[in-house]
């Protein structure tokens, strides 16, 4: 596995899939992190046991509540969390929690495109908005030139099919709610960055691939384990270069 040198990472959507592999690579990592803040919505539920017993391994593991579509949730969580940094700043904020649909434009409803934006879009932001004066912290605090996840980052998982210009390549199944909000999610991370480089954090998004979970399905390309292994490869090569930039589980640039 890639070296990454951050002391923090929290991930949203980690009691499943992409975010849950995120958390368990980091915490095997040889050169541990000082904390791993692994967020969910639910994590005393049935859903958040391999969560559960993952944290029981890894004493740096701190599994945090966090509903990301809930603005008091999300504070409450940004409080536990700089109660653990004990003044310390937070390096890697991933974005990876969201919600896929499955419809046409013919039988997409009203509150299908609304929970999409709410969960895809929405979440992110006030997540990032909750965290920003720690990333802030973070960078200050850093001595290094330039921009990296070592320093502070906020990584907004995407995917190749918000791409505007790679629509007419995989259109076979519409999802016209995911699609859009995926599309909004790339605009919000450019606008971030474009907000924040000038503090030194970094924003980037990546697409993680087609990935075999529960969302994927398993007639995806990758492996969860696959994907991931790609995706903390390239958060070790992030820089200046990669400021707003969007990016797949292999660090090659795709179109907007």
């Amino acid at each position: 596995m890639a070296g990454l040198g951050a002391r923090s990472v929290l991930v949203t959507g980690a009691n499943c899939g992409i975010g849950l592999e995120l958390v368990r690579q980091l915490a095997a990592k040889p050169d541990p992190l000082q904390w791993i803040f692994a967020c969910s919505r639910e994590p005393g539920g049935q859903r958040g046991q391999v969560l559960r017993k993952l944290a029981l391994s890894h004493s740096n593991l701190i599994v945090v509540k966090l509903e990301a579509t809930n603005l008091a949730s999300i504070k409450e969580a940004a409080a536990l969390v700089e109660t653990h940094l004990k003044g310390a700043g937070l390096n890697v904020l991933i974005n990876s929690a969201a919600i896929l649909t499955e419809t046409t434009l013919e039988t997409t409803r009203p509150e299908d495109m609304i929970s999409g934006y709410t969960t895809n879009v929405v979440g992110p932001l006030m997540v990032s908005q909750a965290f920003l004066p720690l990333l802030r912290r973070a960078a200050q605090a850093s001595g290094q030139k330039g921009l990296s996840c070592n320093k502070a980052a906020i990584i907004n998982i995407s995917s190749a099919l918000g791409s505007v210009e790679l629509a007419h390549k995989n259109y076979s199944k519409p999802m016209i709610p995911y699609r859009c909000s995926k599309a909004a999610v790339n605009m919000l991370t450019k606008c971030q960055a474009l907000s924040y480089e000038e503090e030194g954090i970094l924003c980037t998004v990546v697409h993680p691939g087609w990935v075999k979970t529960d969302m994927g399905t398993q007639q995806a390309d990758l492996t969860v384990e696959e994907s991931v292994q790609g995706i903390l490869q390239v958060f070790s090569k992030l820089n200046d270069e990669h400021s707003g930039a969007f990016v797949n589980w292999k660090g090659k640039q795709l179109p907007w």
